[in-house]
């Protein structure tokens, strides 16, 4: 896990250094307000708030005496994490920032610019973490939840960007176990072929190709009379694609095929480290798609935990499997809030690109709720539709349903269908379709793993069963 660094007080070594953040827009009534010397440093150096620019300004003796930030059309409001991706080891605060830049958005943002995936790299001197710059906690933020939600997401990054030979099936349920053994939840395990017997067969049909044993995590947590919030996450913890082989290129970040099942863990993190009061049920089927003498083929027919019988029109679709059989289990309990989270199709990506998820639901209330808190959080979603029309796409002429059916378009929408004919009773759902990735790097989140839409989800959950954040 990262460390964290902020600071509550002006403690530590010496003064807290100003910092300031400026739109463009801003820049000159800001040049007017600063002390003569830094705004005719400024000028000389050209600087023009420009998104990402970033001036430090040299105090009488030479020393470092404070930085400046360029913001540029302020369309980013986690920019301030370049603020500690790029100042020296000290302590500073902020002192001049935009709205809708600061409080626990700037606190946040500080945070995960510390964030660092430093588990394969050697050190040369010390083996330690590199001393990273602290930030004065921000007057009137809550600097406890902000870092339990930091460090949810660095929890998701971690257990993403981690290839997965040290992050298969085995290793996702110790991560799973170690979550639950701090909040004191409960963990079931169903593993190999008692997925069978217990009814799971689509999780066992989907990873029984690999030498390393599917299995069903099931972590529960709080007071069986509060509110049942149910999370189902996708643990693929690598695709090959089974026997529709993937390319090269498409094997390439499938390291991150268990991004649902991380962002539910970072979900549960913040909900049991908040202490919400709510029934939390956390559910995620995990396995690896291999290939192999034992491995299921296009054109199999396989029973699921709900009854329903599925013909296997591609060997890559088993992410939809795997999450039928959990979701009919979640669905069991008819739980009042459920959330279904996957890296599940192109499809979705070619529509809303690697920067917006779409998100799947029926209840309107629902969807306003993700959108509202999403932008809110600065963890953006967008909603796509349950369009009906395309529900006998995946229909089958020998079974109830196909997981992949012969229709070249709407695939993130069918994907979505297909997961709710396994949802009867739950009383308000969503089904997430997340990269889990960034291509484009970013203030505070780097290329490689990203927990995409879980500080949303948590804020609708608290917002609902909860506390306002």
């Amino acid at each position: 896990m990262a460390k964290l660094f902020v600071i509550p007080s002006e403690a530590g070594s010496g003064p807290a250094l100003p910092l300031h953040a400026v739109l463009q827009r801003d820049l000159n009534p800001f040049l007017e307000r600063l002390a003569p010397s830094e705004s005719a440093w400024l000028k000389a150096t050209a600087f023009g708030a420009k998104d990402g620019e970033l001036a430090f300004l040299p105090g009488a003796d030479g020393a470092l005496a404070g930085a400046v930030l360029g913001l540029g059309k302020g369309l980013d409001v986690h920019a301030l994490a370049l603020f500690s991706e790029r100042l020296p080891k000290g302590s500073y605060r902020l002192e001049t920032v935009p709205p809708g830049f600061g409080g626990t958005r700037a606190a946040y943002a500080w945070i995960i610019g510390t964030y660092r995936f430093g588990r394969y790299r050697k050190r040369s001197g010390n083996s330690g973490e590199p001393e990273s710059p602290r930030l004065v906690v921000p007057e009137g933020v809550d600097a406890a939840a902000v870092t339990r939600m930091a460090e949810a997401v660095f929890l998701a990054r971690d257990l993403i960007n981690t290839p997965a030979n040290d992050m298969g099936p085995a290793e996702l349920e110790q991560a799973a176990r170690a979550l639950a053994m701090r909040h004191a939840g409960e963990v079931h395990v169903i593993e190999g072929d008692a997925l069978l017997r217990e009814g799971y067969p689509l999780v066992h049909w989907v990873g029984r190709a690999s030498a390393r044993p599917p299995r069903l995590i099931d972590i529960i947590w709080g007071n069986a009379e509060h509110p049942k919030v149910t999370l189902v996450g996708k643990g693929v913890c690598f695709d090959s694609g089974g026997l529709d082989l993937k390319s090269a290129s498409g094997m390439a970040t499938m390291k991150k095929d268990m991004g649902g099942a991380a962002c539910v863990l970072a979900v549960a993190s913040m909900v049991m480290g908040g202490e919400l009061p709510v029934r939390l049920r956390v559910l995620i089927p995990a396995v690896e798609n291999s290939v192999s003498g034992s491995a299921f083929r296009p054109g199999d027919v396989l029973p699921s935990r709900k009854g329903l019988h599925v013909e296997i029109g591609n060997t890559d679709a088993e992410g939809r499997l795997i999450l039928a059989d959990a979701l009919a289990e979640a669905d069991n309990e008819t739980p009042a809030l459920m959330f279904c989270v996957a890296t599940l199709t192109g499809a979705a990506r070619a529509a809303t690109g690697m920067e917006l998820p779409p998100f799947f639901t029926d209840d309107d209330t629902l969807a306003s709720d993700l959108i509202d808190c999403g932008r809110e959080e600065n963890d953006h979603l967008w909603r796509l539709p349950l369009w009906r029309s395309y529900d006998s796409a995946i229909d089958s002429s020998i079974a109830d349903v196909n997981n992949a059916p012969d229709y070249p378009l709407a695939g993130a929408i069918t994907a979505a269908l297909f997961l709710d004919r396994f949802v009867t009773n739950a009383k308000c759902w969503a089904h997430f379709d997340i990269p889990a990735w960034v291509d484009r790097p970013k203030p505070g989140r780097r290329r490689g793993a990203e927990a995409n839409g879980s500080r949303a989800m948590f804020a609708v959950i608290a917002r609902r069963f909860g506390r306002e954040l």
